[in-house]
């Protein structure tokens, strides 16, 4: 369960634009053991959100998805911005490297209309892409909607945080997390983060067996 939700302070606009962002998130903090309490950043990119045309409802079903999967501590720090690049990115970086998150999910902004801009954002600020992320949950979203084929989100990694594009409604970023994140806790291993831990019966996390040499 978690035991935070905090709101991510907005880092100020930087006139550099995306270049400036990325290949600078080294996390020297990180240094959590498997029962110490892991970051998971929660960024919201919408629009009408924003502006309170509507309440998010996208950031909170991330929220109750990973208190579902997760059996380790863990707290939630939460961010909305507008569908702006350098809002999006900026939110990023004040996440991964300010915040120590060592998992990133954003909901919203990953379609092909003119402002949806969360992949160029993510792949602006990461030092590695991870194309297979994206690719399993559109496979997983086209049993549901063909339009799913239409969704550009995807994945990357800065630093020791991992980075993961959702889409915008929580039945979809339910369906789409349950396809992936059976992966995740090993991938923040490997990336020198902390050791989630989750609850097999709900979402079994894959990691390989050690070699006997290797033990």
């Amino acid at each position: 369960m978690s035991t935070l939700s905090q709101t991510a302070p907005q880092a100020p606009t930087d006139s550099t634009g995306a270049q400036a962002f990325a290949g600078s998130g080294e996390n020297p903090a990180s240094t959590l053991s498997a029962t110490d309490t892991a970051r998971i950043g929660i960024l919201t990119v919408s629009d009408r959100a924003h502006q309170g045309v509507y309440e998010d409802q996208s950031g909170p079903a991330i929220h109750a998805t990973m208190d579902d999967y997760l059996s380790s501590p863990w707290e939630a720090v939460s961010s909305l911005v507008p569908d702006e690049p350098s809002r999006i990115r900026e939110a990023l970086v004040e996440l991964a490297d300010r915040e120590h998150c060592c998992l990133i999910l954003t909901t919203g902004g990953t379609g092909p209309a003119p402002r949806d801009v969360t992949p160029e954002a993510t792949e602006a600020v990461c030092e590695k892409m991870l194309p297979g992320f994206g690719e399993r949950m559109r496979a997983e979203s086209l049993r549901f909607v063909p339009t799913a084929i239409l969704s550009r989100q995807t994945a990357g990694v800065r630093g020791d945080s991992l980075i993961i594009n959702l889409p915008g409604k929580p039945k979809a970023i339910r369906e789409c997390l349950d396809a992936v994140f059976g992966a995740v806790p090993y991938a923040i291993d490997l990336i020198g983060g902390p050791r989630l831990e989750t609850d097999p019966d709900v979402m079994p996390a894959f990691r390989p067996k050690a070699k006997p040499e290797d033990q």
